[in-house]
């Protein structure tokens, strides 16, 4: 038997617990992924908080400033959608059911023709712009071409008609037997007038062209349908002071009149340069651009309102 004392043998470091690790690791990728998601939905310009949504519904909205006015809305803590619509007699209803928040497609007249017809109460929380109303033709160049029995088109919504009707009395083409209103329809048309007139869908007036002599083309649908509005054979005075029903609103539910985000909204709109700017160039610089007091607006609407139930 040996008597040497065997050396001892190394001890070995029992392996550490990488639980502390995996645990830091963890906690650092919530911070970063809390600190990201505060980033993406924080609101830089209130100082932090979520941002307002809001629904607007317009007709056009391929138009590029309405792009300039949601970041405008944004920069300002609005969230604002813009729902577009191809047809006038729908934003109302919309925004009447709660589908919208607001609107922004109509005129004074437009709209208190809707409050009367549909027993409604919407309301004008703030002016844009007036746009000219046009006449526009595919086969005559100017005025003297249309001839006698030549067929000219206008909008079938009463207000929209009722205007346009107006400008082809002014410029010659008819007689109106109620001597021209804001309510006048084509049964007013004199029969001895110089051209004949029928109404259809203002969506449709423009691509209607190729089949009439001329058309009253809503200011809205003038470039979707490759129109230039400088070619247009004769349009009515925006800046005229006779021209305030015609003036395109805000229109919101009644209860909302004192929506301080709302308001916000109108004077983002008035009051930023770009979208101020852009308007201008959608209408091919053809807008008289508003900023009318609201009690003003509402005068407007209520005595229009009142005038439309008389005229029926």
């Amino acid at each position: 038997m040996s008597t040497n004392t065997p050396e001892p043998t190394p001890l070995i470091e029992a392996p550490k617990s990488k639980l502390p690790l995996i645990i830091g690791i963890v906690v650092a990728a919530a911070v970063v992924i809390g600190g990201l998601a505060f980033f993406l939905t924080r609101d830089d310009s209130a100082g932090g908080g979520d941002l307002k949504k809001v629904t607007l519904g317009v007709v056009g909205a391929d138009d590029p400033y309405w792009k300039t006015y949601q970041k405008a809305a944004r920069e300002e803590g609005i969230d604002l959608e813009v729902k577009n619509f191809g047809d006038y007699n729908q934003p109302n209803p919309a925004v009447s059911e709660g589908e919208l928040d607001l609107n922004q497609f109509q005129h004074i007249i437009f709209l208190a023709d809707y409050n009367v017809q549909n027993d409604d109460d919407l309301i004008a929380l703030g002016s844009t712009a007036t746009y000219p109303l046009g006449l526009y033709s595919s086969k005559h160049k100017s005025l003297d071409e249309i001839g006698a029995g030549d067929t000219v088109i206008v909008p079938d919504d009463e207000t929209n008609q009722a205007r346009g009707l107006v400008l082809l009395q002014k410029e010659g083409l008819i007689k109106l037997t109620d001597g021209g209103t804001p309510f006048s329809t084509v049964k007013q048309v004199d029969p001895s007038s110089k051209v004949e007139v029928k109404a259809v869908q203002a969506s449709i007036t423009a691509s209607s062209l190729p089949d009439v002599d001329a058309a009253i083309i809503n200011n809205d649908f003038v470039e979707d349908a490759g129109l230039k509005f400088e070619d247009a054979l004769a349009t009515d005075d925006p800046s005229d002071p006779k021209a305030l029903p015609y003036v395109n609103i805000f229109a919101a539910r009644a209860d909302d009149a004192d929506n301080a985000t709302y308001k916000k909204l109108v004077k983002i709109f008035q009051s930023d340069k770009d979208v101020q700017r852009g308007v201008d160039e959608a209408s091919g610089n053809t807008a008289e651009l508003v900023k009318i007091p609201v009690e003003d607006l509402q005068k407007s609407l209520e005595d229009t309102e009142k005038q439309v139930r008389d005229a029926r």
